[in-house]
């Protein structure tokens, strides 16, 4: 199942506590389930970005829709595909 991240800059949006700032998760969470993925991580970053957002989906229409959810809810982001270092090898590889 292919893995993504995806960096958050709230610079935008204004969020007034930290419960609702939960609450947004919770829905995002929700919606992820209904397009196929899987939230699997979620922290809180020092530095230009504000959250990193780990999701793995079954194909890369699910990993657009999760990327607009998370842009419908006024995170705006920056989605890629990752893979883990120690598969990096095999990719090299096969090249």
């Amino acid at each position: 199942m292919p893995t993504y991240a995806t960096l958050v800059d709230l610079d935008d949006r204004e969020i007034q506590n930290a419960q609702e700032l939960a609450s947004v998760w919770g829905e995002i969470r929700t919606e992820f389930e209904t397009h196929g993925a899987d939230l699997r991580d979620a922290y809180a970053a020092l530095g230009e970005y504000d959250f990193l957002i780990v999701f793995e989906t079954d194909d890369n229409e699910a990993a657009f829709k999760s990327a607009l959810t998370l842009h419908r809810h006024g995170l705006e982001g920056k989605t890629m595909e990752v893979i883990p270092t120690e598969d990096l090898s095999q990719v090299v590889d096969e090249v």
